[in-house]
């Protein structure tokens, strides 16, 4: 590795009455060409462990009685220099140099700040029965395979900024601490490690200070509270959302239910979530303001995680209320799309099929009385290609897109003009009946395939009305079928030749609220 500095090592070991390993651990950690100091912290053992530490040339420093791993932890780190400082069991009886190296290696590349060790052994039920299930209630977020491995190292300035517990709540006390500061963790595999299994009694001991050390961090970290007052905020927050969402559904959506009730569900759901969201917004800042910045943003979004999709839910569903919303004669009309896509029943084989959206584009070369336009939007439009539409008193004839452009709509300058449209405009297909409102439609068509053609014209319309068909006699034969939309009370005249040959009234019988204008010309070509 080449550095302008590199950066010096200690290893801490700290040690209650392990004589037969504490050496071997010692030399293995002098192996290592980078460590410049190996301290051992006797923790009032009452065998020859600090002898056995002397010997091989450690650093040795007692307690007069026995306080604790992490007590031996804090003063090892107290009393080291190395700008890198890694915390070793003493009791490992096959460690080796890789393993530290393992440990060590990752810091000094510069890919973390810490590391914590995992590895195979025969115990761990503690690390299984303890605290990995009070991990998974209050930090989510945590989540290593071993958070009690026992073997840690890290920089010294990240490690001056945690609190060492004073007992084997050191470990997961170094994992929490890190994680709310934001600082680097890496989980390091070092393969097997064998020590001596501790007897129940200890086991014991280390459950009720592991689980003292996590249920302290989630206090001081404001996780208990977000299990009782905030936890309640977050749900009741939800509930507001939620009463919002299914309000607006019944109103626009839910056929057979009062809209009066719809919009007290709505009005309770807004009242509900106002309140809540204001005391949301108090006792988070509260708990911002008495814990390490860090990682905290991780944790509030993962904690508020209901509260933001509910949020998102609701915002995607109005935002799709305004889009697809139109008001006209006094009635409010929504029609809801996504992505400005409308969904209609497809072919037998299609679950589902989708038209549009269409982009407006300019016409091609020579083709300013020619509209292209997509099957689907002629679909929507009730036209036929070879129709002709009338604007300004011009015809423009509805032609085929081009392969390769599904939905574009080709329209020429002038038309552009009077529909209020700029090239690259997207128009979904819920609203191109709007953009074509009111324009003229002929359509030419031949009948029973004799030699009589005919013309019918219509009035596009975006309005949902009932139609009519009516049966068109000559000489008492049936000749075809014209469909329509008639106003009551009102004529219409059929053409032969250009002369009007019948006019027909309709009546009241036929319910209309609201029609077009529909005239039928037959012209004879023989």
């Amino acid at each position: 590795m080449e550095n302008r500095h590199s950066p010096s090592v200690s290893i801490i070991i700290p040690a209650y009455n392990e004589e037969a390993t504490v050496a071997h651990v010692v030399n293995v950690a002098m192996e290592l060409p980078y460590v410049t100091e190996v301290i051992v912290i006797d923790d009032g053992s009452y065998d020859k462990t600090a002898e056995e530490a002397k010997l091989v040339g450690a650093d040795v420093i007692s307690h007069t009685s026995n306080q604790g791993k992490g007590s031996a932890i804090k003063t090892g780190f107290k009393h080291s220099k190395g700008d890198i400082v890694a915390f070793i069991d003493a009791d490992i009886y096959n460690l080796t140099s890789d393993k530290i190296e393992m440990i060590i290696s990752p810091i000094l590349e510069g890919k973390t700040d810490i590391t914590k060790t995992k590895f195979m052994r025969e115990s761990g039920r503690v690390t299984e029965l303890t605290a990995k299930p009070l991990l998974r209630f209050f930090f989510p977020e945590v989540s290593f395979e071993q958070p009690l491995s026992g073997q840690f190292a890290g920089k010294r300035s990240v490690l001056e900024k945690i609190k060492f517990e004073k007992d084997y709540g050191v470990d997961v006390g170094i994992v929490l601490d890190a994680d709310a500061h934001g600082m680097r963790i890496k989980e390091v595999d070092i393969g097997e490690i064998k020590h001596d299994m501790s007897p129940l009694e200890s086991l014991n001991e280390m459950a009720n200070e592991v689980t003292r050390t996590i249920v302290d961090r989630a206090m001081e970290y404001g996780r208990v509270t977000m299990m009782d007052s905030m936890g309640n905020y977050i749900r009741m927050t939800t509930l507001g959302l939620s009463l919002i969402i299914l309000g607006l559904f019944t109103i626009f959506f839910v056929q057979g239910v009062p809209l009066e009730l719809g919009a007290i569900i709505s009005l309770a759901g807004i009242l509900l979530t106002i309140y809540y969201v204001i005391k949301l917004i108090i006792k988070t800042t509260i708990m911002f303001r008495k814990r390490p910045k860090g990682n905290f943003f991780r944790s509030f979004i993962k904690m508020h995680f209901p509260v933001v999709i509910s949020a998102l839910v609701l915002l995607v569903m109005i935002s799709t209320f305004l889009s697809a919303a139109t008001y006209s004669d006094g009635k409010l009309s929504i029609e809801p799309t996504s992505k400005n896509l409308v969904i209609f029943p497809g072919s037998p084989d299609q679950t589902i099929y989708v038209r549009g959206p269409y982009t407006v584009d300019s016409a091609l070369e020579n083709q300013s009385t020619i509209i292209r336009m997509p099957q689907d939007a002629l679909n929507t439009l009730e036209l036929s290609y070879g129709d002709k539409l009338r604007i300004e008193d011009e015809y423009y004839t509805v032609n085929k897109v081009r392969n390769e452009e599904p939905n574009i709509l080709r329209i020429p300058y002038d038309v552009r003009m009077f529909l209020d449209l700029q090239v690259g405009d997207v128009i979904s297909d819920g609203k191109i009946k709007g953009v074509f409102e009111g324009i003229q439609v002929e359509h030419s068509f031949n009948i029973n395939d004799s030699n009589i053609s005919g013309s019918e014209y219509s009035i596009i319309n975006s309005r949902n009305m009932n139609g009519t068909t009516m049966d068109v006699y000559i000489d008492h034969n049936r000749i075809g079928s014209i469909s329509g939309s008639f106003k009551p009370n009102e004529t219409y005249d059929i053409y032969l030749n250009g002369l009007i040959a019948k006019s027909i009234y309709i009546n009241d019988d036929i319910k209309e609220e609201i029609a077009i204008s529909f005239i039928l010309e037959i012209i004879l070509l023989n």
